[in-house]
């Protein structure tokens, strides 16, 4: 008999299902700045400068880390999209950058387009929160590089500022007033160290209710990290900022 890419495990017709069960989040992403639909092999994007005098672009990537490994005990995947996105996006903005457009890559041993669907649906929903465009990606299938079930994310933002409004925290002097903003957890930080200490260490599993909790503490660890975009761009154009971290 033959061999083709199917029976190799890699399998086409998963990702062209894929492909049309994500097309209509992807494209609510979009707005007039975005030249291309899906499929393309480079997204375009034609960026609005008329509100700046000296244009800066300002880029970042990231991926989720081992928050993953709790997405796969839980199998909820519809949040940690969101994860993928502010990871990247709360960087730039952490230099004064307005998010413009995002990429993603997902790999996996083997395609799942209904699992593929809720993850991206998660990047759309990331996307939007921080008024970025999704307009590319990469989706792979690695047949027997990957545990069944598991996957991998990455991302890539990119955004833009005015270059006399770069933020680097060189100016950050003794007095300063310091303002914090709350988050929702642990974000996608320090998950390894998170999981040794409450399940390895402490005995406890993702079903727990501990008291104070809304949820079990699987879902309450899981809780996507907040994209902090439109509010601190609206501190920004009523402020000076020094540093953000």
């Amino acid at each position: 008999m033959g061999l083709d890419y199917k029976k190799a495990g890699v399998d086409i017709d998963a990702g062209n299902q894929a492909v049309e069960l994500i097309k209509e989040d992807v494209k609510s992403t979009f707005g007039p700045e975005v030249m291309t639909g899906l499929g393309g092999f480079g997204g375009l994007f034609k960026p609005d400068l008329s509100n700046y005098q000296n244009p800066v672009l300002v880029s970042g990537t990231d991926g989720v880390g081992t928050k993953l490994k709790l997405a796969f005990e839980l199998n909820i995947h519809n949040t940690i999209g969101i994860d993928l996105v502010a990871m990247s996006v709360n960087d730039i903005l952490a230099q004064g950058a307005q998010p413009l457009f995002f990429l993603d890559y997902l790999a996996a041993g083997k395609l799942e387009p209904k699992k593929t669907a809720e993850i991206v649906k998660g990047i759309a929903a990331g996307c939007k929160q921080a008024g970025a465009a999704l307009i590319g990606g990469e989706t792979a299938e690695m047949a027997g590089f990957y545990q069944p079930g598991e996957y991998d994310l990455a991302g890539f933002a990119v955004g833009i500022v005015d270059q006399d409004q770069i933020i680097t925290g060189k100016e950050i002097t003794a007095g300063d007033l310091v303002i914090g903003l709350k988050s929702d957890g642990l974000h996608s930080n320090g998950f390894t160290l998170a999981r040794a200490a409450l399940f390895d260490k402490a005995g406890y599993d993702y079903t727990a209710q501990v008291k104070g909790l809304e949820k079990n503490l699987g879902e309450e660890l899981l809780r996507p990290t907040k994209i902090y975009v439109k509010t601190v761009l609206e501190i920004l154009a009523g402020f000076e900022i020094k540093g953000i971290a």
